[in-house]
């Protein structure tokens, strides 16, 4: 199974350039990511895509528009990523 971190949506998002409600978000997330991809940030995992867009609208990860939502660069932590146990690197 297909692990995707919470970035690369905020990320997508920013790139977009668009607007999104909560359904249009999870659709733009199936198609770019597929049906079967589930999704992790720094402190959670195993998330669908609807899961995902609950979670970060909890985390205030989206900015209220006019029309729905978007995100912004600074909604994004910059922290390093960590390795996994084990590794050499």
């Amino acid at each position: 199974m297909t692990s995707i971190h919470g970035h690369e949506v905020l990320n997508m998002m920013l790139e977009s350039d668009e607007q999104y409600s909560e359904t249009s978000l999870i659709q733009a997330i199936l198609t770019r990511f597929g049906d079967s991809a589930h999704f992790h940030t720094c402190s959670a995992e195993n998330m669908t895509a609807a899961q995902l867009v609950e979670f970060l609208k909890n985390k205030g990860k989206f900015i209220p528009l006019k029309e729905g939502f978007s995100t912004h660069e600074s909604k994004i932590c910059q922290h390093k990523k960590r390795e996994p146990p084990g590794s050499l690197f």
